[in-house]
């Protein structure tokens, strides 16, 4: 069975981890910019836990990385570092899920492919449960053999794969299925705030949502949880603000103003600002209940 290592095995990637392992895949190694984490890990799937990323690429045959932005990823595949994936990217395929600026994914392809390796976008279009499930949607970008050679792989982990095109492209879809997803989260969280300054009642308003032109997927997954203040984070503040930043930077390299964006985008800034990035998206509702504003 092929071996398989993780870096960023925070609350997605330990959950792919798990799921993998169920599968009957051998997990290798797994490394996080928490030590402790990738311990507890390690030690629950019999695997080790590496000391970096060059340790899991030497381990094993795939590598999926899952990190939180440009700069994590650019680190861990830092050119001429002896903790670099690059170390040992010959004959590897590596898989890279984080949600990151387009231009980054193709420049990790071609770093990876300048020292033998193959390499393959896999952005998600889910959360944690689906990610321990093996029900994540995926969007793939890079070469097609690429994609076909991890598909196998991916069908364990996904419901639904998605080969969008050269690399880059997917993290493009990603972008703007997030800037959509997060506009509708603030969208919702304003109207439920102003229903309670109306002395409406907030379950009422939520099923007549639902059952007009104001449902949405974010009403089923967010209405609740905005509703009740409970922010448990499945997808935090912090990333839905950076990847609605990622969409705005993509909108502008093509000539584009787009102010719902950019308005959603400075929500949850706000909320970073104030100490809450931590909260699930659905915390931008602590913005915008009046009975909730300091």
């Amino acid at each position: 069975m092929t071996q398989v290592g993780f870096v960023g095995v925070g609350r997605m990637g330990a959950n792919m981890a798990r799921r993998l392992h169920d599968k009957g895949y051998r997990i290798t190694a797994v490394e996080d910019h928490n030590p402790q984490v990738a311990k507890v890990l390690a030690r629950e799937l019999a695997c080790e836990a590496a000391s970096m990323p060059a340790r899991v690429a030497e381990l094993s045959e795939v590598i999926i990385t899952v990190v939180s932005n440009d700069t994590a990823m650019r680190e861990i595949y830092a050119p001429d570092e002896p903790t670099s994936l690059l170390v040992h990217a010959k004959r590897r395929l590596f898989i890279n899920c984080a949600t990151i600026t387009p231009d980054v994914h193709l420049e990790i392809e071609q770093a990876v492919e300048r020292q033998g390796g193959i390499s393959l976008e896999a952005c998600m279009a889910s959360s944690i449960t689906q990610a321990r499930q093996g029900t994540l949607y995926l969007m793939c970008g890079g070469k097609r053999e690429v994609f076909e050679r991890a598909k196998p792989l991916l069908e364990a982990l996904g419901s639904t794969l998605r080969y969008i095109g050269k690399a880059g492209e997917a993290a493009k879809v990603k972008a703007l299925v997030n800037m959509v997803m997060n506009c509708n989260t603030v969208a919702l969280a304003e109207g439920l705030g102003l229903g309670e300054a109306l002395g409406l009642d907030l379950t009422m308003l939520r099923e007549v949502f639902s059952q007009t032109g104001a449902a949405s997927r974010v009403l089923e997954t967010d209405g609740e949880d905005m509703q009740m203040r409970a922010h448990e984070c499945y997808f935090s503040a912090a990333h839905a603000a950076k990847d609605s930043g990622i969409a705005l930077t993509l909108s502008k390299s093509v000539g584009l103003t787009l102010p719902l964006a950019r308005a959603t985008f400075d929500q949850y800034e706000r909320l970073v600002s104030a100490g809450k990035g931590e909260l699930d998206k659905s915390g931008i509702a602590e913005l915008t209940f009046k009975s909730r504003m300091a």
